[in-house]
């Protein structure tokens, strides 16, 4: 796909953790405990990557967690 779309994916695929890959989304930590351990593992490494990276939202030296933007920490 372009810039900044997902590829054409399996019908298996998890959405959200192929979206925190790409930087196109953060990683609710509050509902880890709703993950297993190995989830829960490999959400945290790709955030981390995409984060290194810059990919996506973390192009954005200090991206501001939706859960804040609600809460208009801003």
């Amino acid at each position: 796909g372009a810039a900044g779309q997902l590829p054409d994916l399996p019908d298996d695929t998890d959405v959200g953790h192929a979206q925190i890959t790409v930087g196109l989304a953060w990683w609710y930590r509050k509902y880890g405990t709703e993950q297993s351990a190995q989830d829960r593992g490999a959400y945290e490494f790709s955030e981390q990557e995409a984060r290194a990276r810059r990919a996506g939202l973390w192009a954005d030296g200090q991206p501001i967690p939706p859960w804040d933007w609600r809460r208009g920490t801003r």
